[in-house]
């Protein structure tokens, strides 16, 4: 089994998540952002690529206001070194940024996803990064969610995560926690992924023995 070319992913690790007006409540953002450094740290002592993300909005929004406090790279990432940078204002790290190009130009096969928002710019990083064929895996403790209430009804932070991470290790990544994630990576072993039959069949298994 050939050894996955990898490469760490970022995503939006931001002042607006952790003292700002969009603050992550599950898991524990503090907890979250002590192992995203540690899987930088780790990336980076194998030679993994880290590609940073930064989301930017117009200076008149609520949330990522360019040159706002709460725009700016949490500690945790702008104190480490990085390889590349991509700035977007879309969920998608892939919209209108180079990412596609910079990952091709280094053979990068896998991409591992850490960072906010589990629901959102993860998640549509990593559909994304599917499509594009590559193998995607998540690490669900190095990221969060909030949670939300409109026309649709309320979710916890707790509960959007679990289902996105659960959906999303049925068929668009595989999920891991921090240390698994270390471990395969200095074994230079993929991870494992779900699939949509398997998971739906475990379910059923679980709920009829009920």
């Amino acid at each position: 089994m050939a050894s996955p070319q990898r490469a760490l992913i970022v995503i939006d690790v931001q002042n607006e998540y952790v003292t700002g007006n969009l603050l992550i409540e599950y898991p524990d953002v503090q907890t979250s952002l002590a192992n995203i450094g540690r899987a930088i740290d780790a990336a980076r002592a194998v030679g993994v690529p880290v590609v940073l993300v930064q989301n930017l909005a117009p200076e008149t929004s609520p949330l990522f206001a360019r040159g706002s406090v709460g725009a700016e790279l949490h500690p945790v990432v702008a104190s480490r070194e990085h390889d590349h940078l991509v700035t977007k204002t879309v969920p998608s790290a892939w919209t209108e940024t180079d990412l596609a190009d910079w990952l091709a130009a280094r053979h990068v096969d896998t991409l591992t996803v850490v960072g906010y928002m589990t629901h959102n710019c993860d998640a549509s990083t990593i559909n994304h990064a599917l499509h594009a064929g590559l193998t995607v895996e998540f690490l669900k403790d190095a990221t969060g969610s909030v949670p939300y209430e409109n026309s649709a009804g309320f979710a916890s932070a707790e509960d959007i995560h679990r289902v996105f991470s659960v959906v999303l290790q049925s068929r668009f990544a595989a999920v891991a926690t921090t240390d698994e994630w270390i471990a395969a990576l200095r074994a230079g072993v993929p991870l494992e992924r779900g699939s949509i039959f398997a998971s739906n069949q475990k379910a059923r298994a679980t709920l009829a023995a009920k």
